[in-house]
């Protein structure tokens, strides 16, 4: 059973940064390409970013130059680093995982970004 755990989430002042990790397990990690989405307030689940199985990244519009994802084999994990958060950053960021045609999904953590 594929499971996914998110964390790092908390209350943090505009311009300030979070690392959001998320634990995969019940897998063997290097199949698996992740990404990132969040939900914010009055709006669709949308992607933030993802990681192919090889190690490439992409991105929303709106994390370029801001957010950084990266997945380290070794420790099942992926991470989103954060930078220069917006009031409008603030949602649940959801981790998944994809393997072939299944998508997994983690329950989330929240993120807010407000003074």
């Amino acid at each position: 059973q594929v499971q996914l755990v998110e964390s790092g989430g908390g209350l943090v002042q505009p311009g300030g940064s979070l690392r959001l990790s998320c634990v995969v397990s019940g897998t063997i990690f290097t199949d698996v390409n992740l990404g990132w989405y969040r939900q914010t307030p009055g709006n669709q689940r949308e992607l933030v970013a993802t990681i192919t199985r090889g190690g490439s990244p992409n991105y929303a519009d709106f994390a370029k130059g801001r957010f950084t994802i990266s997945r380290d084999n070794g420790q099942n994990t992926t991470y989103l680093q954060m930078n220069r958060l917006k009031p409008e950053d603030t949602g649940v960021y959801v981790c998944n995982a994809e393997k072939l045609i299944i998508s997994y999904w983690g329950q989330g953590t929240q993120v807010t970004v407000s003074s």
